[in-house]
């Protein structure tokens, strides 16, 4: 079972400098985060801004595909990232946030095994926790959408097993977008067995597919999908974790909010004939925007260096 986070930057900086100097292994302690009681959740975030928000709240995120596709590409969720970008953005992260769990989505791998191997050893270089790796084939979807097209279990599998033999450390869950309910099954057990760290049964429909899942892969952990809008029910943290879910990702709560607020800024501005609003104490201003981002400059996450005897 998995940790429950407090949530809090704060406890998160605990051991940055330590993480920055290398002696911490991050897949490892997400790993064991994931053996402890509770749900771990991984907050999905689409740029360093939203990391930035979401960094403040949780100890654990997760790059979305479906938001980084929106925020990097202005483009649907179809099979436009390109892996450069997601290595790039994550080696951002990693700096911006030395002692956060990175859960970072693979899509597929970006099509071809040895492309899916070299992807994951450079997130695993970088500093990345683990990675989400599907069973779709192209063009692919986003998991709780209609019109997936999976790979044939022994491809995916294979290229399961390339991944597993690639990474040194890396947390590897594997994903399956099955629809068909004996195949879900057929599947999950089938990923269970292979050396995957956790199991994803991505757009689950009902608490008690959640129970035949769970059923079916043993004492793997379990990955659960919350998106607004999406297939899955909307559960608490407690609900999932009584129903024996590990790992809880929230692919889109940040992207859909920022969606939300700058769509009503606007239409505010243009109804106000330009005019700003008002500043209030719970509002936004340079000063609270600064504040937020300077926390990511990567001289701030280091101790100081020890007094000198006589200075």
């Amino acid at each position: 079972m998995t940790a429950s986070f407090s949530g809090q930057r704060s406890s998160a900086r605990v051991g940055a400098t330590s993480v920055l100097e290398g002696t911490v292994n991050h897949p490892n302690r997400l790993r064991a985060a994931i053996a402890e009681n509770g749900t771990t959740p991984l907050i999905g975030v689409f740029d360093m801004f939203s990391a930035s928000v979401a960094a403040q709240h949780y100890d654990g995120m997760f790059v979305s595909g479906f938001g980084f596709a929106a925020s990097h590409y202005g483009l649907p969720d179809i099979g436009f990232i390109a892996w450069p970008d997601i290595v790039a953005f994550v080696q951002r992260m990693r700096l911006a946030f030395p002692a956060h769990h990175l859960l970072v989505d693979i899509d597929d791998g970006y099509v071809d095994p040895e492309t899916a191997c070299h992807t994951v050893q450079h997130l695993e270089a970088i500093g990345a926790s683990g990675v989400i790796l599907e069973d779709q084939k192209r063009p692919r979807r986003c998991g709780h959408v209609d019109g997936k097209q999976i790979l044939p279990l022994t491809e995916y599998l294979e290229k399961l097993e390339l991944v597993l033999s690639a990474r040194r450390d890396l947390v590897v869950v594997a994903r399956t977008d099955a629809t068909e309910e004996d195949e879900i099954l057929r599947r999950a057990e089938a990923l269970a067995a292979s050396d995957a760290d956790v199991i994803l049964v991505d757009g689950v429909r009902s608490v008690e597919w959640i129970r035949k899942v769970r059923g079916v892969i043993g004492s793997k952990p379990l990955l659960f999908n919350q998106i607004a809008g999406g297939k899955s029910p909307r559960l608490s943290r407690s609900e999932l974790t009584e129903l024996g879910v590990d790992v809880a990702i929230y692919s889109t709560p940040c992207l859909f909010a920022a969606q939300s607020a700058m769509d009503e800024a606007l239409r505010r501005l243009k109804e106000d004939d330009g005019r700003l609003p008002e500043t209030t104490p719970s509002s936004v201003g340079v000063a609270e925007c600064l504040a937020l981002l300077e926390k990511n400059i990567s001289r701030h996450h280091r101790a100081p260096a020890p007094a000198v005897a006589g200075n």
